[in-house]
């Protein structure tokens, strides 16, 4: 996003709370200084595939995607680095944040259920930002139910043939890597579904559609017609690649709820610039009480989302714990509030909201996807509810 007079980086007043160690604020620091060396202002976002690439190419060199990568697997993800660089990363600029991001959710199941050979093979080139990467899992009839998910892996031998298609891939068209999830027929439903490795280069990878949507994203569907992989880029046992799924997302759910805090976060200190600064009636439009209390409602909702997002991420980097029921609370919250927040700055601004290139605009465009991605907003409120009907 362009700069903005209101603020050169985020203030992120949270990490005063005990949720942080001084690693977190030690890497809050190290993105700041990312950020403000510049590099993202020579990013020609005209080409959305190109600027991906450059944008990972960036990350890697400066040192960033080792906390999306267990540092190539070799720790524990922490999910609190996770979130604050996405916060921080989305406040500056979306695809920044969304190249950041896929790298981690392209690779988390290798990281947790993949052979230390493809750890090796793959986690360093992702980490330095050599290689992009990709999570398939959605398919035309099969989102928000991967039970009814179609991709088949057939076994021959010591290998599998994976056949059907896989569509709202991030990434899919310029990654190198994909973490694809297909039907191997163990058992019916999620139990008979396994991961597999896949790379771009495997004869029967196809990109059959690249795919457009309001805020610019790489996004295609790919096709696997009889493409065949080695037995030994399965991650895990077979039919577990459900469970695998969920606890990649269960990672990187919460820091979808990061992202959108960055965006809201973005929207409010325009907002209050913009308050500060505009005048009507003979006054700054900040003097008037309806605006006094539209931002009031704006920073109690951030705040609420933002004590639960790092809750959760809290929760699973030091108690141990579950964090599923958590990480649906902080996505719901976070993503729901944070369009609101955003919509009531863009009604701030009047007309010049709606302008293209303005950043009000482009938070507007930027946020909405995140309410479905990763879960829709309403399959967090089923998954909070399953989590409270099994504690009955």
């Amino acid at each position: 996003m362009t700069a903005s007079p209101c603020r050169s980086a985020p203030v992120l007043e949270h990490m005063e709370l005990p949720f942080f160690e001084p690693q977190q604020h030690d890497f809050v620091q190290k993105l700041n200084a990312f950020a403000a060396s510049g590099v993202l202002q020579t990013i020609d976002y005209s080409d959305t595939d190109a600027a991906c690439r450059q944008l990972v190419k960036l990350l890697g060199q400066a040192g960033l995607l080792t906390a999306v990568t267990g540092d190539n697997g070799r720790t524990e993800i922490d999910s609190r680095s996770v979130c604050l660089a996405r916060e921080t990363l989305a406040w500056h600029d979306g695809l920044a944040d969304f190249a950041f991001a896929m790298q981690g959710l392209g690779t988390g199941a290798i990281g947790l259920a993949g052979s230390d050979e493809l750890k090796q093979q793959v986690l360093p080139k992702v980490t330095s930002g050599e290689w992009l990467a990709a999570f398939a899992l959605s398919e035309k009839d099969a989102g928000s139910d991967v039970g009814a998910m179609q991709c088949v892996a057939i076994r021959d031998g010591d290998d599998y043939i994976l056949n059907g298609e896989k569509t709202w891939i991030s990434n899919g068209g310029i990654a190198d890597v994909y973490t694809v999830f297909a039907r191997s027929g163990e058992a019916a439903g999620t139990r008979g579904i396994s991961a597999f490795v896949v790379y771009a280069t495997d004869p029967g990878f196809l990109i059959a559609e690249r795919i457009d949507v309001i805020a610019p994203h790489p996004l295609a569907t790919i096709r696997f017609e009889n493409c065949r992989i080695p037995a030994s880029r399965r991650l895990g046992a077979g039919g577990e690649g459900f469970k695998i799924a969920m606890r990649t997302l269960d990672i990187f759910r919460a820091s979808v709820a990061a992202a959108a805090l960055g965006f809201a976060r973005r929207a409010l200190d325009e907002a209050l610039y913009h308050a500060c600064s505009r005048q009507m009636f003979g006054s700054a439009l900040s003097d008037l009480q309806l605006t006094q209390a539209i931002l009031g409602e704006m920073a109690t909702e951030l705040d609420a989302a933002t004590l639960l997002t790092y809750r959760a991420a809290w929760r699973r980097d030091v108690q141990k714990l579950p964090t599923t029921m958590q990480a649906a609370m902080a996505k719901m919250t976070a993503t729901e509030s944070a369009q609101l927040i955003i919509d009531r700055a863009l009604q701030m601004f009047g007309g010049r909201g709606v302008k293209s290139g303005e950043i009000t605009e482009k938070l507007y465009r930027e946020i909405r996807a995140l309410r479905i991605y990763e879960g829709a907003t309403e399959v967090q409120k089923l998954i909070i509810a399953r989590e409270l009907l099994k504690s009955m």
